[in-house]
């Protein structure tokens, strides 16, 4: 598929595919046609074996600056009902079998910050600036931002970013949980690489699994979440991988995992 908004590339040696939202006319805002090709573009690699890890990232300037407001003025309300929403986007990611690493540079505000936050993991570089802005332009969050970041940050500190629309530089984002690390710009890459390689190493089966029952099991009680923990492991057992893994380990020697 030929896009136009993002730039997509399968770094085969690391197994890992890379999106790059590709709009610096306007910050990356997030339009319906952006929203669509990532989605497309997750849909064509959780169908691809030979990637089991991918990252989103805006480039070295900014992750996302927001929804195109310009774009959204312009809607109507069946269009707007008609079209990929950044929730189903978010949704999308979160339910993927592969695991998403959001790699932040620069401003991921609004909408960019919900992009974000429906990865599994985040990397910022220390320009990330952060936050959900929605209510500076008399709306709120629509794209998860007020469902995924308590989880993160706690509801107290969600309502405090929700309610006064103030983003937060690097640092305090990783203070309060919205981020996993922080590196130097120049590292933000090779940092994102390095966490996806480390992950692509691992049995697909058994990280699909893992991402499942972690996204389920957190929203249940813990008889309902354990009962989902136990079968997910339980099904890993009925992989080759598991297998592998496990002859592997005896041999002392390194798995060939092929994610059956």
């Amino acid at each position: 598929m030929a896009y136009t908004t993002i730039l997509v590339e399968k770094l085969e040696q690391d197994k890992v595919g890379l999106i790059t939202l590709n709009r610096p006319e306007v910050r990356n805002a997030i339009d319906y046609v952006l929203r669509q090709e990532v989605y497309q573009a997750i849909v064509e690699w959780e169908h691809d074996p030979d990637v089991r890890a991918i990252i989103i990232t805006g480039g070295p300037k900014v992750f996302s600056a927001g929804a195109d407001i310009a774009a959204m003025v312009k809607q109507t309300a069946h269009e707007a009902f008609n079209r990929i929403s950044l929730w189903e986007l978010a949704t999308k990611m979160e339910r993927s079998r592969k695991p998403i690493i959001a790699a932040v540079a620069g401003f991921a505000l609004g909408g960019g910050c919900e992009l974000a936050l429906a990865c599994d993991i985040r990397i910022a570089a220390e320009s990330a600036v952060m936050g959900q802005t929605e209510i500076n332009i008399g709306i709120l969050p629509g794209g998860g931002g007020l469902s995924r970041l308590p989880k993160l940050v706690g509801i107290g500190k969600a309502k405090e970013l929700v309610l006064t629309g103030k983003p937060v530089k690097a640092d305090e984002a990783l203070r309060i949980n919205m981020v996993n690390k922080v590196v130097p710009d120049d590292q933000l890459m090779e940092e994102a690489l390095k966490m996806a390689r480390t992950i692509s190493q691992h049995s697909p089966v058994a990280i699909g699994l893992a991402k499942y029952g972690i996204n389920n099991a957190i929203n249940m009680d813990i008889n309902t979440a354990e009962s989902i923990e136990n079968a997910c492991f339980s099904l890993a057992f009925a992989s080759s991988d598991q297998k592998e893994g496990m002859t592997a380990f005896l041999e002392k020697r390194k798995p060939v995992y092929t994610g059956k």
